[in-house]
Formats: structure tokens, sequence, C-alpha cells
């Protein structure tokens, strides 16, 4: 079959590889859709991930798909069956798990190979985190579950409810679904970010107010001259420590800060010890998600809360990957782009 396999920093390839055979537990899935994401981008500029991915492998990890092969008979997963599936699952043995924090869980299981015309899914990922779906549910749709799952823990973390003004900081794909729920939750959302497509988008998802931030310099002063409103809740969804520190800035006293976006290794902020004490804000980072949300969002998928056409707005065939991937690292403009594996 073929997969994308990626070799090391910038180093992805599209290869006929042979497909493994399945071990007891396991399932097969024929993929149908399959996204591209800004962790992927992330590993691909890196060439690793100690914890996702360690070269040679097989690359990507939002999908959904038709079930080809099951290796039990005593499966509750049949072949024929509609699925989405995570990109890990818990070993629910340990410390973290034990006590409701799986996405901490010090033994995640981790899956990786969605570039490709199938994927085999280990067993405690079919156990614990593969979902079948509703007849009527696109699978361009359903693959957005892994990264909604995410921002479904970011959006609980915080306690967001209905009334409260929220600020996402970022108009990517992760600032773009965080409109979506608060939205949902019934919050006056304002987005601060860039490009005109993306903060178009943000406006078809509801935000009440959108800042154009330009070149992202003088961060706090631009959001504040357009806002002219405090926020109970700020969500840093960019991944730079700048912004991580303007985000404090921009809340109000006794507001909340999720510290969403991942940073680059090695990196540190300086935050002002005065304002965060005197103004008592709760400061916090969500990280992945665990089995209860990956189901959340979902059920917010087959609700139509969150659909494919808001945040997709390109295609690639799967050959044409590692040129993608390229023109990402160089300032593509797409949010998220489907991959047609078949």
């Amino acid at each position: 079959m073929k997969a994308a396999v990626l070799y090391g920093k910038e180093d992805v390839r599209v290869e006929e590889i042979q497909p493994q055979p399945l071990k007891p537990g396991e399932v097969r899935i024929q993929i149908e859709a399959a996204l591209t994401c800004g962790t992927d981008l992330k590993v691909f500029k890196r060439g690793y991930h100690a914890k996702m991915i360690v070269p040679p492998a097989v690359f990507g990890h939002e999908l959904s798909g038709i079930v080809s092969e099951v290796q039990s008979s005593q499966s509750s997963v049949k072949i024929g069956d509609r699925a989405v599936v995570a990109n890990s699952a818990p070993c629910g043995e340990c410390f973290h798990c034990k006590n409701q924090q799986e996405n901490l869980c010090d033994d995640l299981l981790f899956l990786n190979g969605a570039y490709a015309e199938s994927i085999v899914v280990p067993a405690r990922i079919v156990q614990k985190n593969l979902l079948r779906l509703k007849g009527s549910t696109a699978f361009k749709d359903a693959a957005l579950v892994e990264p909604l799952a995410c921002v479904v823990q970011g959006i609980e973390d915080v306690k967001a409810r209905a009334g409260q003004h929220v600020l996402v900081l970022g108009a990517g794909p992760i600032g773009l679904m965080f409109v979506a729920l608060a939205k949902n939750l019934g919050c006056t959302v304002t987005v601060a970010g860039r490009r005109a497509a993306r903060l178009e988008a943000a406006k078809k998802l509801g935000a009440d107010h959108v800042i154009d931030i330009g070149d992202g310099e003088n961060l706090v002063a631009k959001v504040r001259d357009a806002s002219k409103q405090p926020f109970d809740v700020v969500i840093e969804a960019v991944g730079q420590p700048n912004v991580w520190e303007a985000s404090v800035h921009l809340v109000r006293k006794g507001g909340t800060v999720n510290f969403f976006g991942g940073c680059p290794s090695g990196t540190t902020v300086t935050l002002d010890t005065t304002l965060i004490h005197y103004s008592d804000l709760t400061l916090l980072a969500s990280f992945h998600h665990t089995p209860r949300t990956i189901r959340r969002a979902l059920e917010f998928i087959e609700a139509g809360v969150i659909k494919a056409a808001d945040f997709v707005n390109g295609e690639c065939a799967l050959s044409d990957l590692p040129q993608l991937l390229k023109s990402m690292t160089e300032g593509n403009r797409v949010v998220k782009t489907l991959v047609k594996v078949q």
C-alpha cells in the first residue's frame, strides 16, 4: 500500500510499504479521510517527536474510515463499520489514569499512519478510543474528532459558561474550534489573529469581534484599543512565548488564562508576579485529550456544531503531501487540508 513515511527533519516520502499483519485485538481501517494538523507540521519541521513518533515511521494522526479487517471474532468491532479513531489511548492503570487525568497517562500509546491507504489500530486503542459513526456522519467531519477533543479538554478546563467574554488569541484551526465551542456555550467571543481568510472564518463561526493583529507587534495595546472590554477568559492558541506573556495582561482581575498553544521546546516565559498575585489570576495549560473528551467531540460533530466545511479549505493527493508540508513551513494559508489517500 502507499503511505507517507517520516525519515527525519523535513523528510517525508510517499512509498509502497507492506501492510503489517494484525495481532490479537487489532483492526485494520481503510482510510477515507486524513487531515493535516499543526502538530504534524511541528513534527515535520523537527523530524521527530519524543513521545509520539520516532523515524522512520508512518506519519499523520487525524483520520476516519471503514473497518476492513478484524483479528478477533469476539471483537465488538465488525468489518464494514464506519469509524473514527483517536491518536492515542491511556493505560488505565497508572496514577494519573486512576485520578481522572488520562491525558497525562504515564504510558500513553500513540498511533500514527493517517497519511496512508490503511492503518492498523492497536488493541488498546480499539478498546478505548475507536468509535463507530452514524451513517449520516461524513468521514471528513469525523476526522476532526482528535483535535476537537483537545479543544473540548481546554474549554472544560477554563469552566467557560454562558455570558462570559472570551478572548481567543490565534485564528488557526484550534483557535477556530475554541470560537465554535465558546459560542455554543453562549459566550461573547473576540478573536485576535492575522490573515483575512482565517478572521473571516472566525466570523462565520460566530465570533462577535475580530481583531487583525497585523505583524503581531504591540499585541496587548492592539487588543485593548480594539476591544474596550475586559475578558473573563483568555485562550492562547498560538504557541509563542510572547503571546503567553501577553495573555496575562488581557484577562480581567479574577479571570482565567489557558496557555493552550504548545511553545517550541526549551523556550521560557517571564510573567509579572505582582499582576498575577494581586489580580488573583487562574493560569493553566491544557494538554491532549481523554476517552471522555473524544466521545464528547464526536457528539459535537454529529450534532452539527463542528463541520469540516468550516475548517478544511484545501485538498491534495497523497503523492503531493511532501510538497504540501514544505509549503506549510513557508506560510501556507490553508486552515486544514484533506489528504486524498485512496
